[in-house]
Order: structure tokens, then sequence, then C-alpha cells
């Protein structure tokens, strides 16, 4: 352990001062001790640290991906920007490709209905809490300005004519109440359901499912009743002019633009066409997808129509899309829409459930000949756009990046400052898998503007999936946009059918889902781990090639030499022949006959079986990463393997290495040979400190392995790395994807089955102190970390020598030596030499990371090769020549004088340690947490220095200087809630991080306080000023819509001279989240005196509409003058009637 000369600043003294007191005004902490500084005060200050608590703040910055569980949608036609409401109260605002935003409502009910102030730069929302609320969208981060909630009735629909300030609001109790949009009050008028249906009628006509105005005269309300009546009510008179009773349930209403007929879709997949003047009965009724008796009798009834519209044009038949309406005997089929157009009907199969859909218009008047020319089709887990215009209605090509969640996120990596030619490489050979057949026209949804960002820095993000596959994402100014995928499991066999699938496998869906993955960003080298406790290593090249066998090593890990019950006895645990096999069959064959004790096994013990079988037919390489080398753990004398826990790669040594929880493999992938194959605990030689029990692998329990590295502060490794079930239960597993909050304090790593609750080991509130030495339980210990670097390996060392670091579930770091041939021809004949060294140092909890500091406190970066083409077309000994022409560059550690010494950094669940080397002796020490524990620490780069950066199970994020580990950052930001969280949570360099908050969304964050500041200029422009089109042919309309006497009607009908006022224990009305306070919360705190300033005058009642003009020009850049006078222009040409 380390030993403690007396250290000059008492850690309960003078030290105290910086604990906590300078970090983030405002923001909570916990109690973190100070890190006791075990060095002398002189040593101390040879490392000035430059970072300090005022460079950390912490803030959400964007989310990318599709909307997790959409319920609403809306379109500004004029802006042209898109609004996705969800179930959870987010708002996800969409104008051109990388302009989008994220809103949440504060009460988390979901949005029932969306509706855009058209031009206006705002939105109205209805939840399901029966709150209704009006976003300003004239700021880059939009805030609600006011809000209404109901008391007394449930808000079931809403409607906002063009350029109106009157909403309605039709209630589940069947009345239609009306508010003032601008101050946010409810008027005197109300529409009462029984005024609207007959008197002599007793029922109840049902919910209000619709609401619109007659596009041809304002004065005329249609409402739809659930229950099958709709009554045009004429608003100045207070009565209904007409009522329109049919026997089958209402879904939705639509409009032609004349205003003399509207159709409805009915719960039995009929659409009634009526005449406004002829209540009696329809004049026309239409079952699209019913079959026709050919008696006369009616069609036989089908699926609801949800939802339907009725879009006219100019030179052609009108169109007629609606969603559901399928009869009842398609079983299987899958959701569709319907396009009606002439006598064609076009019906387009969907991927999922239909949530709502749109139709894009060329005009927002209503009285105008629409000119459909897209559908938006929202569906449950894609966003869909149908070009009508063009013959078959493809559908564009979705610029944003909706499609992470194509196959679940299994694992996630981000790396930001990458290198320069990264970005263009991977999106050229990305570009050639673009599939074909999408709109040639641009994406439609086209609004607002670009951020003018200064970060110039290019961003990565390598996303891990169910399926196997990995995607690559340019993920540089706070946009997303997919690079390349690479599909993993084109390497193995793929069973046809489900009786087909190998017995060996060891999880029951997704046996090529990716658990962790490794990159060397100079050299392109990538790893893979997966489920199936397989590695795979690729090579990128931009030249196709065809591999005619796939290159394969099979690895026997397994847990310790004695007692074992295979035949081979301990001689197993030699590295597996160097020669590759290019076939999964067994390298070593033991004997087949033992009656099987494996609980699975009924056809003889398996044994030297790899879970998957590698494709044995020659496999094509598109340009992009080819496979190298495939390396697979088999079962050993019927136990299957152990999931691999830990993975890295160096390409300066062309070496592998992986670990479960059995032990580590080194791999040689240029020689293609395994160089170590060591169970943990000869790792530890004969000074092992852990008294272990002594067991057949047999009677262990299947390990879970999770898809994580994580366990609960008090666990020991076997409790996260052994499943409670029994051994007699199937062994198969499944992937996670939801997690109990309630089982989040048992082990934040469960098995991929259910963990039974009454099932719950007592060891769970043990200390990991005491468990470490318990020989009653089957402790294994599993390797959790790799560092690969050129390093003191022993404190003899009077030079640097490559070697590899290892991390252990039982907080133990260990190094091994690496001795390397000379670079060329020597490394690919002449074998690399490892040796374990032994223990370097312990800690508390599970090792998560390492990393390396010179002498001036500078991060040493591991050593790399920088990338070559491996198949150029010249022959071997020439691309040899070239290999050793590139120097392979060494961090600057050689250049060091032999005297200067290195820190370790190692950073465990519980606390972090400096080690200086070669003494190997603790300098710094520092307690992180001690009630909970870290799931994720790295150790990062900022632009003044570099930090540890610490996202724990409890919530908080934290950071610590280097090497004094001092606290500058600690900020409860998110608990952990799901196991998502804990597998996806990445920090990167220069402040960024990042996490999968939904199945389908990607949270990024920074703790950056410079990329805070600079945020606001980076993120893009919802509104941009746009001038209204003219309205159709005004003369002609002037007495019949849109005079000037019909909207002093409205404002006379509604206003509270003509109305009254509304009683107030109808609604209760409430001004936006406290102005200043509530914006500071959507906008992460950066928020400018401008924005204050606009808030105030909100507050102040003043008219939304000039305030907005006036501070948005204000808010505007070196532009912002000419913008303004444009405006003015706009003002004075065109101004509304509301506006005088």
């Amino acid at each position: 352990m380390c030993s403690r000369p007396p250290p000059s600043l008492a850690p309960g003294g003078k030290m105290k001062k910086f604990n906590i007191r300078k970090v983030l005004d405002g923001l909570t902490a916990v109690s973190s001790p100070s890190p006791s500084p075990q060095l002398g005060s002189k040593e101390n200050e040879l490392i000035p640290e430059t970072l300090q608590s005022e460079h950390f703040q912490l803030c959400k910055t964007v989310r990318h991906g599709f909307p997790y569980q959409p319920s609403s949608m809306a379109f500004d036609p004029v802006q042209k920007i898109l609004a996705i409401g969800t179930q959870s109260g987010a708002l996800r605002l969409f104008g051109r490709p990388g302009v989008e935003c994220y809103c949440q409502h504060e009460s988390g009910a979901a949005v029932i209905q969306l509706q855009f102030l058209i031009n206006e730069g705002a939105l109205v929302s209805a939840l399901a809490d029966d709150s209704i609320h009006l976003w300003n969208l004239r700021q880059k981060r939009p805030a609600v300005l006011h809000s209404l909630k109901f008391n007394k009735e449930r808000i079931t629909f809403c409607h906002l004519p063009f350029q109106s300030k009157w909403l309605y609001i039709g209630s589940e109790r069947g009345n239609i109440h009306i508010v003032n949009v601008e101050s946010f009050t409810l008027s005197g008028y109300t529409i009462m359901w029984n005024k609207a249906i007959e008197l002599s009628s007793k029922a109840h006509p049902g919910p209000v499912v619709h609401i619109s105005d007659n596009p041809m005269d304002e004065g005329k309300l249609i409402i739809g009743f659930e229950s099958g009546i709709v009554v045009l009510w004429d608003l100045k008179s207070k009565r209904a002019d007409y009522r329109y009773t049919y026997d089958e349930a209402i879904h939705s209403v639509a409009w032609h633009h004349e205003g003399k007929q509207f159709i409805c879709s009915h719960s039995d997949g009929t659409l009634t066409i009526w005449n406004i003047k002829s209540p009696a009965k329809p004049i026309q009724t239409i079952t699209p997808h019913g079959k026709q008796p050919k008696d006369g009798k009616k069609p036989e009834p089908c699926k609801p129509i949800l939802k339907v519209e009725y879009k006219t044009t100019r030179a052609g038949d009108p169109f007629m899309i609606f969603s559901g309406g399928l009869s009842y005997d398609t079983v299987g089929r899958r959701p569709c829409l319907t396009v009606m157009h002439g006598k064609s009907t076009a019906v387009l199969e969907m991927d999922y459930p239909i949530v709502d859909f749109l139709t894009l218009c060329e005009t927002p008047y209503p009285n105008d000949f629409q000119e459909p020319y897209a559908v938006v089709v929202l569906l449950e887990k894609d966003l869909v756009v149908i070009d009508l215009a063009q013959n078959g209605y493809p559908i564009f090509e979705n610029p944003y990046p909706m499609m992470i969640h194509e196959s679940p996120v299994t694992s996630c990596e981000y790396l930001a400052d990458c290198p320069v030619d990264l970005v263009p490489a991977l999106y050229s050979v990305g570009s050639r898998q673009k599939r074909q057949g999408y709109s040639k026209k641009e994406w439609p949804i086209s609004g607002g503007n670009w951020g003018l960002g200064t970060q110039s820095y290019p961003e990565i993000i390598i996303t891990g999936h169910a399926d196997g596959s990995v995607k690559f994402w340019d993920a540089s100014a706070i946009m997303l946009q997919v690079l390349y995928k690479l599909k993993t499991a084109k390497v193995f066999e793929k069973a046809r059918c489900k009786e087909e699938k190998p017995s060996t496998e060891i999880v029951d869906e997704d046996p090529f889902a990716i658990q962790l993955m490794s990159w060397c960003p100079e050299s392109r080298m990538l790893c893979v781990a997966g489920v199936s406790a397989h590695v795979i290593i690729y090579r990128f090249s931009k030249q196709e090639i065809t591999t005619e066998v796939v290159q394969l090593l099979e690895v026997r890990l397994q847990y310790e030499l004695n007692d074992l019950e295979s035949p081979e006895g301990g001689g197993d645990q030699t590295p597996a022949p160097p020669t590759p096999s290019t076939s999964p069959s067994p390298q070593t064959s033991g004997p087949q006959t033992h009656p099987s004790t494996s609980s699975n096994s009924s056809d003889g013990m398996r044994d030297n079986i790899p879970c998957l079988k590698v494709r044995s037919s020659p496999l094509k390489q598109s340009p992009g990463y080819q496979v190298e080398l495939v390396v697979q753990l088999v079962w050993v004398s019927g136990e299957p393997p152990q999931q691999i826990s830990s993975l890295a790669i160096n390409s300066c040594y062309g070496l592998v290495v992986f670990g479960n929880s059995n032990g580590l493999a080194v791999v040689d992938y240029l020689q293609k040979t395994v160089l170590l194959n060591l169970g943990t605990m000869e790792l530890y030689g004969s000074n092992d400190p852990y008294q272990r029990q002594l067991r057949s692998p047999r009677k262990s329990r299947q390990p879970s392995g999770g898809l994580c590295d994580i366990n609960e502060g008090s666990a020991t490794s076997e409790d996260r790395c052994k499943s409670p079930t029994s051994a007699k239960m199937s062994r198969k597993l499944s992937l996670p994807t939801e997690l109990k909050p309630d089982l989040v304090l048992l082990s934040v790593c469960p098995p991929r089955g259910s963990i039974p609750l009454d099932n719950r080991d007592n060891s769970f509130s043990r200390s990991r102190s005491s468990s470490v030495t318990s020989i009653d339980k089957e402790s294994r210990e599993a390797i959790t970390s790799f560092y690969f670097c050129e390093t003191y390996t022993r404190k003899a060392d009077g030079g640097l020598t490559p070697s590899l670091w290892v991390g252990t579930s039982l907080g133990t770091v260990l190094a091994i030596s690496l001795n390397m041939p000379p670079a060329g021809e020597q490394r690919l004949l002449q074998p690399v030499i490892v040796s374990p060294c032994g223990t370097l140092n312990r800690l508390k909890g599970s090792v998560l990371r390492m990393a390396f500091l010179d002498s001036t406190g500078s991060l040493l970066p591991s050593a790399f090769e920088p990338w070559y083409e491996p198949n150029a077309p010249a022959n071997g000994e020439e691309r040899d020549k070239v290999r050793k022409r590139r120097p392979v560059s060494v961090s600057p550690s050689t250049s060091q004088e032999l005297n200067e010494n290195q820190y370790a950094v190692v950073c465990s669940e519980k606390q972090a340690k400096v080690i200086a080397l070669p003494s190997q002796t603790c300098v710094f020490k520092h307690n992180i947490t001690e009630t909970s524990f870290v799931l994720r620490a790295d150790v990062v780069q900022m632009n003044t220095g570099i930090c540890v950066a610490c996202f724990c199970a409890n919530g908080h994020i934290m950071t610590l200087s280097l090497p004094g580990l001092r606290p500058l950052l600690d900020v409860n930001y998110l608990p952990l809630t799901d196991m998502r969280i804990a597998r996806t949570f990445c920090f990167s360099n220069l402040g960024q991080a990042l996490y999968l908050t939904s199945p389908t969304e990607i949270q990024r964050i920074t703790y950056s306080q410079e990329v805070c500041e600079n945020l606001q200029e980076m993120l893009g422009e919802l509104f941009t000023p746009v001038e209204t089109p003219e309205a159709p042919n005004r003369g002609f309309f002037k007495g019949l819509f849109g005079g000037g006497a019909q909207s002093l009607d409205r404002e006379e009908l509604f206003g509270e001279t003509g109305a009254g006022k509304a009683p107030r224990s109808l609604a209760q009305h409430i001004p936006g989240p406290g102005g200043i306070e509530g914006m500071k919360g959507a906008a992460s705190g950066i928020v400018g005196d401008l924005a204050r300033a606009r808030i105030a005058l909100d507050e102040r009642g003043q008219k939304l509409g000039e305030v907005e003009e006036r501070t948005a020009a204000m808010m505007a850049s070196a532009d912002s003058f000419s913008k303004h006078a444009h405006e003015m222009m706009l003002k004075c040409k065109d101004k509304k009637w509301y506006q005088f």
C-alpha cells in the first residue's frame, strides 16, 4: 500500500478551503472529502494546475434522434418548421437539416395537440393534464410565455384559425371554450353541448373530436362530437344552423376549401361526404377498403379511419388522404396510409403504427386551392415524408439523424477533437451505402437558420447496436449526421430458422449485439466485442476486397487450473496454437463422450466449441472497415464462455487484449496468434492477496456480463457477474432493454434475464472491503480495464518500456511487460514476448479508467501507427517498405530524461489515485463517493489542462484536477433510472459528454464553461422573418371572408365587452415560468440581457407580435438593422387586424 510521508499540507487544514466552496455557485454539492496529498508541498508546486472551478459549468446542449413515444405533430407552412410532441411532455422542433430544438413541459404530461400561430413564431400546446401553453419560438431556446390550466373540463381538441387570436378548445363534456392567445385569458363566450344538439335529444353527444371554421365564412363553426353528430354553429346568432347525424362514431372531419362540403371519417372504416345545406343524409358514403357485396348491401365494416384530410388542386382531382380503414381480415398487414386521387387509390405501407399525419400544402389559407405537395407521416418510431407530386409517391430521404435506434443501441463511444481526415474518410466510404429510389426534391421542412458556431474541431460518435451493426456519426458543431455503417454479423453464418439456431448460443436473441468497442482513430483500427464472447478486429481500407477465408482464433479462457474435471487437466491453459484456424472446428479435440453435468446440454458435453459459426464462404468486403481477424472464446467442459468485460487495441504494438471474469487474453493481430491466455489469479503469481475457494466451473452460475462495466458499490465482482437464477434454469440470456428502478439498488449490471426479487443475495449488503477476502462465496475477479503505454513497470526500471496495465473488479492494478521485436519485417517474424509483472496498486471498487501523465503533468497518449492503405496494389515487399518508412508515433515520453518520472492516474468506482513512477508511490488520493459508485470515468483534455470526469450512479457529475485530484465541479445532474444511461454515458475532450436519454435519442451535454457561453451562438434559429403570402382574390371575397367588419365582429363576440368574463373557477392563468428564472432553466443558465428585457416586456402585457419584432432585431447579429427595416416594411404593408 501507499507509504505516507508527512504531508506539509494537512488534509484537514488549509486544503479544505477549496473543497467545494468555489464549485459552481448556486449548485448543491455532495460532501466529497478533499484529496489527501501524500507529497511534500515542494513537489506539489512543481506541476501547476491550470484548471479551476470557474472553467466548469454543466448544461445540456442538444438532443438528437427520433422523439421518443411521439403523440402529436404540427407544421407551420410559412416558416416551414415541424413540431412533434411526446407522451412525456417533450417538444421537438425541426427546421432545415441541422436546425432542431428540444424543450420540455414541466409537468411531463403527454402532448395531445399542437397548433402553430402561423408565421408568428409561436406555438400552442395542449397537454393531457388539461393545460394549454404558449411557446415563444423567436428565441433560440423556446420558453413558455403563458399557461392556462383547466380545472373542471378535460381538453379533447383545439383549433386556432389562421391569422386569428382566438383559440377554440373542445372538451370531454362536449362544450367549447374560447381563449385569447395574446393575453391567455378565457372569453365569456361558451358553446354548451346541450345548446348545440337537438333539444329533443336526451343522449349526450360525447366528447368534442373536431372543431374548425368554414373556410369561406369565419362566422360558421363546424363541431364534431364522438357519437356521430356534427353541428354547424353560427357564432353570431349563437345557435346551430344545421345538424348532421350518422350512426357511427366520428374520428375526424375535413373541409373542402370552398366551404360547401365536408368529409367525416368513422369507426366502421367509412367516409361520409356531406353538403352543408343537406343535413338529412350524406351525399356520398364510401368504404375505401371494404369488400362490396353484389346484392347492394352495406359493405363489411373495416377498422376505424382515424384521420382524413381533403385537399384540392387547381388542375386536377382532389386528394383524399387517410390513415386506418383496412378490412379486419388483413391479419398481419402493416399500418397503412391511403392516398385517393381521382380514380387511383395508393395504399402505402408503414414500418410502424401511425401516430399522426399532415398534408403539406402550398398555401396557408384554408379558402384557396390547397395544392398538396407532400405528406408528413409521424410513426411510433420513424418520421416519413411522402412526395405527392411524383408518380409512385416516393419518400424523401430523411436528413435528420432519426435512425439511431434502427436497432437498439447497446454501446457508445464519443471522440471530440479527433484527426481531421477521419470524417471525410468515413463519409467517402459511407456515401456508397446510400439507398436509391428517394424523391429528387429538396426536403420540404426547410425553416430556420444555422447557428454561427465557432467550434471548429471534428467530433465523432460511434454507436454499437443489438443487431451487430456499428454506426459512425459526424457530431461536429452540435449537429449529427451518419457517416458510415458497419455490419459485423456478416462475418458469421446466419441460422435460417429458429430450429437451426446453434445450441451453443448463450443469448436468446441478438447474438451479434455489440458490447464493447475500442478504436484507434489515428490508425483507424477498430475492435469490437460482442455478446457471444467474440472479438472482431477491423482495418480501414478504401479498396474493395474479397476475403477467401475469414481468419479465426479460438481462445479457451477458464477460471482456474485446480479442481477441473475436464480430461485434459491443466494443460488447457496453454495458448491456442499459433496457426489460425480457418474453420470454427475445435482446435483441441477433447473427448465428447462424457455424460453431461451441464443443465443445458443434452448432446454430450460441449467443449472447445465457440458460440457462433464463422462463415466458410468467401466474404466480399466493401470499402470501409474490413475484417482482419475474428477471436472467439469457446465452451470449456460444458461451461459457456463468460462474456467479455474489457477490451483494448493498440496499433503501434499490433495487439488486442480482452478480459472477462475468468482472465485475459493478449492477441497479436499481425501474426494472428494468442500471446497470453491467463486466469485472473495467475496474473498475481504467488502473491495472490485473495483467498479463493477452489471449485469446478461446472458448478458455477451463468454470469451476466451485462452490457456494461458497472456495479453497486457494496457488491463484489461476483455479485455483479453472476445470475441469481439457479443452475437448473436455462442459461439462455436476453438483452436488457429497460430496468425497473427498484432493481438499480441491487446491481446495475443485471443478468440478461429478469432478476427474481425474492432471490436477492444477502451478500449485497456487505461492504466491498470485507468481501475481498471472504472465501464463502464463488468470488470471481473480472478484468475491467486496460491501458497500453510506454512506462516504468517495475520500481527498478531505468527506462521506459512498452507495457499493458490491467485493472480488475477487486480494485487491483497489475502490469504486463511487452517485449516488442524491431518494426518492419521482423515484427511479422519474431514473437512478441509478454510477461506479467505483478501488482502495482490497489483501490477500493472496480478499476474503471487508467491514464498517464509526464513529469510536467501533460497527458501521455498511447503510441499509435498512422493509417496506411492495407490493400495497396503494390506487392508485399513494397508495402512493407511503406510501413517501415512511416515512423511509429510514440508519446512525448521518449524525449524525457531517465531521471524524470511519470504519473499513473487510476480511477475506480470509489476513488481516484495518482501514482508516481517508477517509485510506485501514491502521491494523491481522493475518495470520490462513499455512498454511491462511479459508472463512467474518463481522463479528458480541456482547453487549458486535463482533468478526471466522473458520472456517479446517484446522478452526480464531477471533475477532479490533475495531478492534485481537487474537486472542481460537482453537480447533481441526473439520477440513474435505467441501464441505458449507465451503458451509454461517455465523456470526451473539451468538455463534451453524451448519453442515450431514451431508446431513440442521444442527449449531449457540456461541462465546460466556455462551451456554455458560446452555446447561444452555436444554436440555430427557428424563427426567420418571412412575408406571409398574399390572400387569395381579396376583392372577390371581401364581403364573404376576411373583411374588416367580420374581424371586428369576432372581437366583439368573444371580447370582454361582448361576452363578459368567464367564471374564474373554470381555468387558472399561469404566467410563463417566472420570466427570467424560467428562461434560465430553459436555456440552462445562458440568457442574455436582451432576452431578459424581452421577458420583462411580455410580463407587462405587451403584445407578442410587437415585442418579438423589436427583440428579434435586438438579438440578431450584424445584419439585424436590415432585418428590422424589412420587418417594419412588412408590418406597415400587411398589418393584421388584431395588431391595431
